[in-house]
């Protein structure tokens, strides 16, 4: 750092630098006590050496966080009574911007540590077994809803395409242009499926159809609608909010 680093920041005067920080780390009820100490020895108005210590930090939340995961531990589950009606729309752009796709003709596209890439149908996804969970979706935003989805055990799909599970990560792309991955531990957890359906029905379009990916144990950002692609890696593969510095293992 420079010699003009300051070692006892006002922070009050850098409360705009401290928002962008916030964000960046989705740190929503401000900045920890270790984070300001390492601030602390730092010029907030020093993009790079802040940004270097933010994503040490954040690299380290996730090496936590994934020690701490159980891979058997359930998420809550809720009577249909306790479903939000509506369910709320989320997405990085706006309701009137929704995306659609063909059904009939969309196709799940695989690559990467899978032994059986061939593309999978709606129709070949509804023929596996399926479960039906009332989880809640937790926001990063700060708000939560709980929903109702059936559809596929990821688990069970990873199986069945012989996909490698000793693997690293699984990283979803979806057609409206959005990305995300998680970790192996999350991917096979038994609530982690693929959901086809809410509420009974097909999944509508604002939800996410044809597919979505519903992951209980996960913020809402790593629960990915609209997917086109699926592949498996030992290669960190980031996703949208996570290469904008959002924490990447984000457990709810």
């Amino acid at each position: 750092m420079s010699a003009r680093t300051i070692r006892n920041p006002d922070l009050t005067d850098q409360r705009p630098e401290l928002v962008r920080l916030e964000r960046r780390l989705l740190l929503r009820h401000g900045l920890s006590l270790g984070a300001l100490s390492l601030l602390t020895g730092c010029n907030l108005h020093d993009g790079d050496a802040v940004d270097r210590v933010l994503w040490a930090m954040s690299r380290w939340n996730d090496r936590v966080q994934a020690a701490l995961f159980n891979p058997n531990r359930l998420a809550p589950t809720y009577p249909e009574s306790a479903i939000t009606d509506p369910f709320p729309f989320n997405a990085y752009y706006s309701e009137a911007e929704i995306r659609t796709v063909d059904t009939a003709a969309w196709r799940l596209e695989l690559s990467g540590l899978i032994a059986d890439k061939r593309p999978w149908s709606l129709e070949q996804l509804r023929a596996l077994p399926q479960v039906s969970q009332i989880t809640r979706h937790v926001c990063v935003e700060g708000w939560s809803a709980i929903g109702k989805w059936r559809g596929v055990p990821f688990r069970t799909f990873l199986e069945r395409v012989g996909a490698d599970t000793s693997a690293r990560y699984v990283g979803f792309r979806c057609f409206d242009n959005y990305s995300t991955s998680i970790d192996m531990a999350t991917a096979m957890h038994p609530q982690t499926i693929l959901a086809l359906d809410y509420r009974d029905a097909p999944l509508p379009p604002k939800y996410g159809s044809p597919v979505k990916l519903r992951v209980p144990t996960k913020l809402g950002f790593k629960n990915p609608k609209y997917l086109a692609a699926v592949f498996v890696t030992n290669d960190y593969p980031g996703g949208y909010w996570e290469d904008q510095g959002y924490n990447w293992f984000s457990g709810s």
